[in-house]
């Protein structure tokens, strides 16, 4: 099975984060854990996102510690499209193929990987997306336009918001400007990109 390894350093405020992605029988793994800084309050993260073998997201697991409360969440996303978060339905996300954690980009990797758009082309998608450090779940519509072979312009809030992404060959941000940079990555054995 293929596999990569990244390390993240923030920017905005001090933090580390390291991820790895692991190709499955049945899909995709996507795992990692971060500590960070936001809002004065320290955070400390683990997650996991599960998708199937064309980027659907499936589920999504996160623990840990925002300053003194615990957090542990699980998000499940059905075949129709419907999301439940420790087994309440959260209606407002139904229809988000993915999912999206503010506090990390590697869950930009999930909608570059299923879009795979051409140089020049775009995909608007609505991401699932996990509000951090008041947690909370909402739609969160962006727009991924691939500007070069490792190059996506991300937007989001109808424009206001707007970043250009350098990824690896993994789709893996590795420049995401003024928030994280990487610090190292690899690619595992048996992962014929490496």
């Amino acid at each position: 099975m293929s596999s990569w390894k990244i390390v993240w350093q923030r920017l905005d405020t001090p933090g580390r984060e390291t991820a790895e992605l692991i190709g499955t029988a049945g899909g995709w793994l996507l795992r990692g854990c971060a500590d960070f800084t936001t809002d004065g309050v320290q955070c400390s993260v683990e997650y996991e996102v599960r998708c199937d073998a064309d980027w659907l997201t499936e589920s999504a697991t996160i623990g840990g510690s925002i300053g003194a409360d615990t957090i542990d969440l699980e998000l499940l996303r059905n075949a129709a499209g419907e999301w439940s978060v420790n087994g309440s339905k959260v209606w407002e996300v139904t229809g988000c193929d993915d999912v999206d954690f503010e506090f990390s980009p590697s869950t930009n990797t999930l909608p570059i990987r299923r879009a795979s758009l051409s140089v020049g082309e775009s995909i608007v998608v609505r991401a699932a997306w996990v509000r951090f450090p008041v947690v909370a779940l909402q739609p969160f519509e962006q727009k991924y336009t691939r500007t070069g072979e490792l190059t996506y312009r991300f937007e989001s809030d109808d424009g206001e918001f707007t970043r250009e992404l350098t990824v690896n060959d993994a789709g893996l941000v590795t420049d995401y400007p003024g928030l994280w940079i990487v610090k190292d990555s690899s690619c595992g054995e048996g992962n014929p990109d490496c």
